[in-house]
This record gives structure tokens, C-alpha cells and sequence, in this order.
């Protein structure tokens, strides 16, 4: 078999297909110099056995890894690779008979194609650290997932629902590197999302992590059986091992069973004072890490409503429904926040997303600390409760806790 090398001025070289692969081993095998690789299509009268196949190299907290993402025509797999192992990974895709290879690298660009003699033709192009990193990484950048990445066609997500992903995703990862390192405790990360939906974000957490950590058990629960069969049979079909659903509510549901308590608990815009079921259960757990997107404020509205009225000179904020009901919100999450901090937690609330693309778009994030919080925050949530004369679903569910916070 001949392989024509076309050089930068197009001058062909004439060489052996076996050697022309073996050329490009030590590329893929150099974490310095590959940026990305593809291998696709199929070779006359040959098919691989999966339909495309991406490498790239991934910095993890087991160091550096060769990634593998398999695409079969109906699922994608990730593996992650310990470069002392790569080699034999990478010859045996090597000897697959792809019809393609496209090769990023920081210096050039690298294709080659089989043609329908078995002869292929090679194309080597000259490419700047710069440009390379300009037009390879800055997707990386800009998304922690691929926009391109199967899981988004599996869940029917919409740019919009990307954004959401990639706004979701730099908040998570920062607060689960907080979680102590998995692999000393010789067990996997362990993640629940209460009142996951449609779960998009739980597909997109379980994927990312499992990217960037290894070994994560997820558990996504719901109340509704048809929504928790529709997600078991997406993970299913997207190849997400350690990725289950169950039915059951937020309060009463025993995710993760005879596994311990999660590392990472999620709780994605459930509605009212499902949320507060969710930061109590997490609370109770006392999980590392808390993030929750909350829904509708309707418990606090309500106490305002039928209480004695909003404080002098504060009539204004609660006179008018619109007015109320955002206040209501904004009062809502920030007695979440202090309950939490005075529960041992280091909290802030951000923005999710852009207000575009959502209207529920802030985010209490929450990280462990273990240690009680100063005086002033007690102060400031008894003030707050008082004045307003309502009682928050969060510390109704964890009237003990909150007591001995405040008695401290």
C-alpha cells in the first residue's frame, strides 16, 4: 500500500500506508504536542468497530490522562487512559481500518485519507502555538462540555440549555474540588440531585465529573416514575455508567442506600419548599457540597400576606404583587443563606445564568466548613425573622439544628 505525503508546497512523497500510521503514533502519545485527534470513516470493503473515535490529552487529579471518546452511532463512552497504558490503546485504534485521521497539534496539522486504492494521502500544514490554541482550546475555554458532545442530542438541549450547562458546570467544578480526594478514600464521588426533572444537568454533572474525577456515582430522583423511566433509558443509551435514576420524593427517598451519604448534593430549580427539603437533607448528611437553583418563593409570600404586615418603613416593598412576590424571592434565599451559615456552611448566591435565558436564575452555593459562624449571623436572621414576622420552611424543617445554632 503507497501513501502520497503532500509537503507544504504540495510535492509528493510516496511511502508505505503501515509506515505512514506508525508515523503518526508518537504523535498521539505526546500529552506536550497533541492537542486534539479524530478518527472517523471507513476504508473500502472495512468498517471499524465504532464510527469515530476523539483523543485528546486531560489533566485530572490522577494526573495527566489520554482521553478516548467512542461514538457507536448511538452512544458516546469516555475513557480516561493513564499514559503509561496509552500505547497499546492507541495501536489498537491504529489498526482499525479508519478511512480518516485528523491531527491537531501545536505546531501543525496532520490529515490523512485512505483512498479507495489503499493508497492514502497525507497533508501536513504548519500551524503557530497560537493559532492552534486560538482554534483548538478555545472551545475548551469557552465550554466545559463540548457543544458537540451526543449527550446535548440525547437531551434534546437547546443552545439556551448549553448555556445553562456551561454556566452550571464553572460553579460546580471549583466547589467539588473542595470534596476531599475520592481515590484516598477508595470509594467513588457520590452525587444526588433531588428533584432532577428532565435531568438535563444531571447528565451534564455525571458526565463532567466523571471527565474530571474518575470513578462518581450519581443518583438523580424524582416523584415522577415516567420522568425517572425516561432518564434511566437516556443513560442507558449514552453508555453513562454510575449514572441512576429513582422514584421518590425529596423527603422521604434513600438515594445512595448502603453507599454512605453524597459528597455533592443538587437540588435544580424544585419548586418552593422542595428546595428547602433538599438543603435540609444535605444539611443533615452533612454533604461537602450544596448547589441549588431554587424555583418558585411561595412560603414566604404567603406568611407576608397573611402576617400582620410588612415593618415600618417597609409597607412599600409588599403593597404591590409583582413587588411582593420578588421581594419574597429575595427574602427567601437570603434566610436560606443565613440558616446555612449558622449550620456550618461558607455560602454565596450568584447568578446562574443571564436573565435571558432564564428568570430563575440564581444559585445558592454552598461549601462545608464544619465550623460555627460569628455571632452576627445569628443576629441578622433573628432581626430579619422577626421584623417580617414569617418563619422559613428550611428552619421549620430543621427546628433542632437551628436551635442549638442560635443558642451557641
Amino acid at each position: 500500500m503507497a501513501v502520497i505525503v503532500l509537503s507544504g508546497d504540495n510535492r509528493a512523497v510516496s511511502r508505505p500506508l503501515a509506515d505512514a500510521l506508525a508515523d503518526l503514533r508518537p504523535l498521539l502519545l505526546d500529552p506536550d504536542r497533541l492537542v486534539r485527534a479524530v478518527a472517523a470513516g471507513h476504508r473500502r470493503a472495512a468498517t471499524p468497530t465504532v464510527a469515530r473515535v476523539e483523543l485528546r490529552p486531560v489533566d485530572l487529579k490522577r494526573g495527566r490522562m489520554l482521553q478516548l471518546v467512542t461514538y457507536d452511532g448511538r452512544q458516546a463512552t469516555t475513557r480516561n487512559v493513564p499514559y503509561p497504558e496509552a500505547g497499546a490503546v492507541v495501536d489498537a485504534l491504529l489498526a482499525e481500518p479508519f478511512g480518516n485521521w485528523h491531527l491537531d497539534l501545536v505546531d501543525e496539522t496532520v490529515q490523512l485519507r485512505v483512498t479507495k486504492k489503499a493508497a492514502a494521502l497525507v497533508h501536513r500544514t504548519a500551524t503557530s502555538r497560537r493559532d492552534v490554541e486560538t482554534r483548538s482550546h478555545d472551545r475548551a475555554k469557552r465550554h466545559l462540555l463540548d457543544p458537540a458532545d451526543p449527550l446535548f442530542t440525547a437531551l434534546g438541549a437547546d443552545a439556551d440549555k448549553r448555556r445553562q450547562v456551561d454556566a452550571f458546570l464553572r460553579l460546580l467544578a471549583p466547589s467539588v474540588a473542595r470534596v476531599p480526594d475520592v481515590e484516598l478514600l477508595g470509594r467513588p464521588l457520590r452525587v444526588v440531585d433531588l428533584g432532577c426533572g428532565n435531568a438535563y444537568l444531571t447528565f451534564a454533572a455525571h458526565r463532567y465529573l466523571s471527565e474530571q474525577v474518575g470513578d462518581v456515582r450519581t443518583v438523580g430522583v424524582d416523584v415522577r416514575p415516567d420522568m425517572v423511566e425516561r432518564n434511566r433509558r437516556l443513560a442507558e443509551q449514552l453508555g453513562l455508567k454510575g449514572l441512576s435514576f429513582e422514584t421518590g420524593t425529596i423527603a422521604e427517598s434513600a438515594p445512595l442506600a448502603g453507599e454512605g451519604p453524597p459528597d455533592v448534593v443538587l437540588a435544580l430549580h424544585a419548586c418552593d419548599t422542595a428546595t428547602d427539603e433538599a438543603l435540609a437533607r444535605a444539611v443533615r448528611w452533612k454533604s461537602p457540597v450544596v448547589l441549588a437553583a431554587p424555583c418558585c418563593h411561595h412560603d414566604l409570600q404567603r406568611q407576608i400576606v397573611e402576617g400582620p404586615g410588612a415593618p415600618e418603613p417597609y409597607a412599600a416593598l409588599a403593597r404591590h404583587g409583582i413587588l411582593r412576590e420578588r421581594f419574597a424571592d429575595v427574602l427567601t434565599d437570603t434566610l436560606r443563606a443565613l440558616l446555612l451559615r449558622m449550620l456550618g456552611y461558607k455560602v454565596d448566591v450568584v447568578e446562574f445564568v443571564d436573565s435571558r435565558h432564564t428568570p430563575r436564575n440564581a444559585m445558592v452555593r454552598a461549601v462545608r466548613t464544619g465550623t460555627a459562624a460569628r455571632r452576627e449571623v445569628g443576629v441578622e436572621y433573628r432581626a430579619l425573622t422577626a421584623d417580617w414576622h414569617v418563619h422559613p420552611a428550611l428552619a421549620r424543617m430543621l427546628d433542632e439544628e437551628v436551635a442549638r445554632a442560635l443558642a451557641r
